[in-house]
């Protein structure tokens, strides 16, 4: 599993929900807060054969069948290209597809997957410790997928219970919401979040600088300390933008070189109104002349860009692209 799970804010998380009552848990929150680790933290405590109040044992034969994806009574929804990154096997049906290159990896919820699972939410469990769903992120489910989970979520048979993990909760049907016990993920204190970043190797100075460009996520530090991201090339960023250095965004993907972006845009529109920047050291921001409505436009033109980040017809125009946007914006004296 993965090193989050032993986050003492997850651990918190974990102990407060397993101490409720409830069949069906909406575990909503910003990106980075660790909705997919409480959630599989979750699961694992309900299947457990020596759980406690804290959760899972991590021991007995039914933890260890989670921690390798094998758990009979465990079932797994998330879209393709999510399970091929976290390491869950897809069924066999849909991995021969693939691999026969018939379609590729879906990145949504698939509808069949939905079927499996509400077939398998009806069926007798393997161990005796009942069955668990873990949906993840579920603003993945399109309308077809999240009506079929709809009924069984709302009257479960046997003793199943469900836990949904999302981002961006808003993009629910209002009726899967209803039907679920809510909580609002958990910010970890500052002091905290560095102490168990230090745990995890990322060395104090580089965890408090990375902390901030995270935007105060610990588990999003931990990414971009495993992509080099230093936190001199944060620093860099915004004076290489305004210069059209396409070259520091070399290391990236597009999908990464919108996001460090994105968060450029949202420090520029936060000093244009006065407020404290959240991702960048106010003295690394570029001077900027814009007008009102000219980072906001920026920031739609970003969003529109990530929807085709993840394959993009050619990867270095791209950046390029993204570049020569900003130096444009930053550069503006309209």
């Amino acid at each position: 599993m993965s090193a989050v799970l032993n986050a003492p804010w997850i651990a918190r998380q974990t102990s407060d929900l397993l101490a409720q009552r409830g069949h069906a848990w909406l575990l909503q929150g910003p990106s980075g807060l660790g909705q997919y680790e409480l959630a599989l933290s979750l699961v694992s405590a309900w299947l457990c054969e020596k759980p406690t109040p804290q959760g899972a044992c991590s021991e007995c034969p039914s933890c260890h069948a989670v921690a390798v994806r094998t758990h009979a009574d465990l079932a797994i929804l998330m879209p393709e290209t999510v399970m091929i990154e976290l390491g869950w096997p897809l069924s066999e049906k849909a991995q021969d597809e693939i691999d026969k290159k018939n379609r590729k990896p879906s990145k949504e919820i698939r509808v069949e997957a939905m079927r499996d699972a509400v077939e398998f939410a009806q069926r007798t469990d393997a161990r005796g410790r009942g069955k668990a769903v873990m949906v993840f992120p579920a603003e993945r489910m399109n309308t077809i997928t999240a009506n079929t989970l709809l009924k069984t979520l709302e009257e479960p048979p046997g003793d199943v219970r469900f836990v949904l993990a999302s981002e961006a909760a808003h993009m629910l049907l209002p009726t899967i919401r209803s039907r679920c016990l809510a909580h609002t993920m958990k910010w970890p204190v500052a002091d905290e979040a560095l102490n168990w970043l230090s745990l995890q190797g990322v060395q104090p100075s580089v965890a408090m600088a990375l902390l901030r460009s995270a935007g105060g996520r610990p588990n999003d530090v931990l990414r971009q300390a495993e992509t080099g991201l230093s936190p001199e090339w944060w620093a860099a960023l915004p004076q290489a933008m305004r210069q059209g250095d396409a070259r520091h965004l070399s290391e990236l993907s597009p999908a990464q070189a919108i996001d460090a972006l994105q968060k450029l845009c949202h420090d520029l529109m936060l000093r244009q109104t006065g407020a404290e920047p959240r991702f960048f050291d106010p003295s690394h921001l570029p001077p900027s002349k814009a007008n009102a409505a000219v980072l906001p436009d920026w920031f739609k033109r970003l969003m529109q860009a990530a929807r085709t980040a993840e394959h993009p017809f050619n990867a270095g125009l791209m950046l390029e692209a993204l570049t020569a946007d900003a130096q444009q914006t930053l550069l503006f004296k309209g």
